[in-house]
């Protein structure tokens, strides 16, 4: 197995109220140090002209164990597991400057052509590069993410219209950004008085530049849930769930 290890320092634009790293931040230290590791196997973004080949994220599944703050040096490892046919999967751990285990997290990721847009089989070749391994963060049976469920009925809804400043390299609405919307979507004592130690994000289908999208809240088995939706109700683009 090939552990990744890199060091991260928590900014002032990692945090939020009071001195708390927050959880975007956290996706975005996780979502690099997955970059870095493919760029030491040199199958990274600087590849893909060669590769025709990108990495394109399903879910995750996170957990905060110890809320870092301002100013706490983290030592981030990750690694590849459970190597399927069409998708892998990418578990992280993150320790404090104490040596404590704070975070834990996974993440599911599939592999797209960049020429046609479609999915393509991951090539052993290319896993071999990865050395992935069996071990898992959660408990093997809350270790595969799936297709988070529609809320049966919702509390509240927002309509929210996709920014220039929020489209990647793929044309898309980047992975991070589906967390703001949800946090927008929340009401505002929810938001408030909470901090969600525990979060998930599915993500079904992508959302383009000036999309407007319908951004739906529920409360139900004790879990806060936002369904985001096309503007025609059609198409669920995510589905985010906060305890």
């Amino acid at each position: 197995m090939a552990y990744f290890e890199h060091n991260f320092e928590i900014g002032l634009k990692d945090i939020e109220k009071p001195n708390y790293l927050s959880n975007k931040s956290i996706l975005s230290f996780f979502e690099d140090i997955g970059s870095y590791h493919s760029d030491s196997v040199k199958f990274g973004l600087n590849e893909i002209p060669e590769t025709h080949s990108s990495w394109v994220l399903l879910g995750w599944k996170v957990k905060v164990l110890k809320r870092p703050i301002y100013g706490d040096k983290l030592h981030i490892i990750t690694w590849a597991r459970n190597v399927e046919k069409f998708s892998t999967y990418r578990d992280f751990e993150a320790y404090n400057q104490n040596n404590e285990l704070v975070i834990i997290a996974t993440s599911k990721w599939v592999l797209v052509d960049t020429t046609t847009g479609r999915l393509r089989p991951i090539p052993e070749e290319i896993m071999k590069k990865y050395k992935p391994d069996t071990k898992m963060v959660f408990p093997e049976n809350e270790s595969v993410l799936s297709k988070l469920a529609d809320a049966s009925e919702y509390q509240s809804q927002t309509i929210y219209t996709v920014q220039r400043s929020q489209i990647d390299l793929n044309k898309h609405m980047h992975n991070l950004y589906y967390l703001d919307i949800a946090y927008e979507t929340l009401p505002k004592t929810v938001y408030e008085n909470n901090i969600f130690d525990s979060f998930e994000i599915c993500y079904r289908k992508q959302i383009r530049l000036h999309d407007t999208v319908k951004c739906y809240y529920a409360f139900e088995n004790n879990i806060h849930k936002v369904v985001i939706k096309s503007l025609d109700e059609k198409i669920i683009h995510a589905i985010i769930t906060f305890k």
